[in-house]
């Protein structure tokens, strides 16, 4: 009886050995790089241009796209730019007194499809709340809307202004955090050096520094990226982040428009998966802006783009021309 007891088990541990022996076979023998001072290498020019938006488009009802969808989304974004490019004829001018239009979509660099993680298309860069729309506690935004509506109104001086307007910080969140995605200059360079970690981001270039095993900053210190702390656990970068700045509340974008309060708690996880992928994860907590935690990812794909001067003062002629109107219209 112990025999045959015996035999089984040795049957059992063989099985389990089999079955486990594909999963070693075929899983994931990506070896992340190291820098020369050991940490794990996230090094290198990075994008995050993508179809994918913050928060799901309606059409969609889960986070998994198929590729059918997934298909059509790229192919109506094609049609439409396709239209913005030629909504005039070659030597044909707007009407006097009609808009003349923004950037063409040559400054436009949002993405050509859906992003994929584990080779699935997704409707939303938001994974929780499952409804993928943010749990907005509308008091919270309440609160800021009256500020909103005239930071936008008041022209009496520059520092009146938006931040963005001002060349100050890129539009939306797109430094972050959350880093997110927006409507063109998606690309960011991550330098490391023994102790930090640096992200450029290419809109209005703007240098995030992550200091590693750190302390943060007395309360009343509040930069305009809040202030970052980081450290490893294995081969991810977790970074949380406090104490953020109090004029970079409201972050609005074409593509996505978030409240981050002073008191929030933002925590990013940066995961080098590939030679040429970082898988980025964060999680907002912000009791009082919204009524749950709310959390993302996305892939930050490599890019062999450079990322060149974000020259925003030199070329703001809409700061003048909204000051000068401002003026115009105190005269009438």
């Amino acid at each position: 009886m112990e025999n045959g007891e015996l035999k089984i088990n040795n049957m059992k541990l063989l099985l389990i050995t089999f079955l486990s022996l594909p999963l070693v076979l075929l899983g994931d023998d990506y070896e992340v790089p190291k820098t020369w001072f050991g940490d794990p290498d996230l090094q290198g020019t990075w994008t995050n241009a993508s179809l994918t938006t913050l928060e799901r488009p309606d059409e969609y009802k889960t986070l998994i796209v198929s590729d059918r969808d997934a298909l059509i989304a790229k192919r109506m974004t094609k049609e439409f730019v396709d239209a913005q490019d030629n909504y005039l004829e070659p030597g044909e001018t707007p009407k006097a007194g009609a808009d003349v239009g923004g950037y063409n979509t040559a400054w436009m660099d949002f993405g050509t499809e859906l992003f994929k993680i584990d080779g699935k298309y997704r409707s939303s860069i938001i994974t929780y709340p499952e409804d993928g729309k943010l749990p907005r506690r509308w008091i919270g935004w309440g609160k800021e809307a009256i500020a909103i509506a005239r930071m936008f109104r008041q022209a009496d001086h520059p520092e009146l202004r938006s931040l963005g307007e001002r060349c100050i910080v890129g539009f939306g969140s797109s430094g972050g955090p959350p880093m997110l995605n927006v409507l063109y200059n998606n690309n960011y360079q991550i330098v490391q050096s023994p102790g930090y970690v640096m992200i450029m981001v290419e809109m209005n270039h703007d240098a995030r520094i992550i200091r590693l095993d750190s302390e943060y900053n007395p309360d009343n210190m509040r930069r305009w990226l809040g202030d970052s702390i980081g450290y490893w656990e294995g081969n991810t970068l977790v970074v949380k982040t406090i104490n953020h700045h109090p004029q970079q509340k409201f972050r609005a974008a074409i593509r996505h428009q978030i409240l981050i309060t002073e008191e929030a708690e933002i925590t990013e996880r940066f995961t080098r998966v590939g030679k040429k992928e970082i898988l980025y994860q964060f999680e907002v907590n912000d009791n009082e802006a919204y009524k749950d935690i709310w959390k993302g990812e996305m892939p930050l794909r490599a890019s062999d783009e450079k990322i060149y001067e974000y020259a925003c003062h030199e070329g703001n002629y809409a700061m003048a021309n909204i000051l000068a109107g401002a003026r115009a219209e105190e005269e009438n």
